[in-house]
């Protein structure tokens, strides 16, 4: 099977290329990457000179750019999304045009030819946010910041060229991922990089926004299942129950790094942010057998370690 992955140069999306090359050896990728300021081919240097492997610099907004890619492959996996919460409150305008237009450009691609499944990756973010309880596949959307709002409203045109053409959709919505080759606008190698440079870290607000982290591997694991055993149509949660709040990632971190905490430093909450994001991962634990394999204390420390290790993170 060959495969087009866009978004191949992120951090999801390298970390999957990895997975699928070391688990299916007689798989073939594409990806395509725009390579924006969070796209780094380093991430991919590992594999770079697989045979199996191909790389292709472009937008996937541009249409004859994805119709040519499009027919030398079988299915689609669309990775590639602007999705920094701050940089949309300040200017949603390429949030539309990636999440929003470059969903439809891509579905085309597959419609036309008759690709055997196109796999959406998605977002908690989706479901906006709650106090308590969980939010399952079937949970009304309600998103909060431009971002998530992207990111919804490609959602929604995957289930409408579902039931409209009968194309083989699959969506995964999942909780906030952590692990190696993420870039520094995330909260922990953020921090990390603050820390090292001897600087103080920003907590919005109290610090008590909780968020389910679900290492990056899981992950990757997770959507190659959905792939393969997922039922065309459906929307599978990927989260790992792991629920902690930005203020007690931080205190791990600096306890990790031996720092006091009057490193921390409590800054003006972020505007519409979000209390909490919970989703109910059984649908995909009962009918297709996944489930987390790296506790986050052993996945935290492992990847805490590699990017104080990192030249630069």
């Amino acid at each position: 099977m060959k495969l087009l992955v866009t978004g191949g140069a992120g951090f999801i999306g390298s970390h999957f290329i990895r997975h699928m090359l070391g688990a299916h050896p007689k798989y073939r990728i594409i990806n395509l990457d725009k390579l924006t300021y969070a796209g780094n081919l380093g991430n991919c240097g590992d594999y770079a000179g697989d045979s199996r492997y191909e790389f292709v610099k472009g937008d996937i907004t541009d249409r004859r750019l994805v119709d040519d890619l499009a027919s030398q492959v079988d299915v689609i996996l669309n990775f590639a999304a602007e999705t920094h919460v701050d940089n949309s409150i300040e200017d949603s305008t390429e949030f539309i045009e990636t999440n929003v237009m470059g969903t439809q450009v891509l579905l085309e691609a597959a419609k036309k030819h008759k690709h055997r499944r196109y796999l959406q990756v998605s977002t908690d973010e989706v479901y906006g946010d709650t106090v308590e309880g969980y939010f399952n596949e079937e949970s009304p959307l309600k998103p909060s910041s431009p971002y998530s709002a992207s990111k919804a409203a490609g959602d929604m045109l995957c289930l409408a060229y579902r039931r409209t053409y009968g194309m083989p959709i699959l969506i995964t919505r999942c909780s906030n991922n952590y692990g190696t080759h993420q870039y520094p606008e995330k909260l922990i190698p953020f921090f990390i990089q603050k820390l090292k440079k001897g600087e103080k870290v920003p907590v919005y607000g109290d610090g008590l926004n909780i968020r389910d982290w679900l290492h990056v591997i899981d992950h990757a694991r997770a959507i190659d299942l959905v792939l393969h055993k997922g039922k065309e149509g459906e929307i599978y949660n990927i989260g790992a129950n792991e629920e902690h709040t930005n203020l007690e990632i931080t205190q791990r971190l600096l306890k990790q790094m031996a720092l006091p905490e009057d490193r921390i430093e409590f800054v003006t909450d972020r505007p519409g942010h979000d209390i909490r994001y919970a989703i109910d991962s059984s649908k995909i634990q009962k009918e297709l057998g996944w489930k987390p394999s790296i506790s986050f204390e052993k996945g935290f420390g492992e990847m805490v370690e590699w990017y104080l290790e990192a030249a630069s993170v």
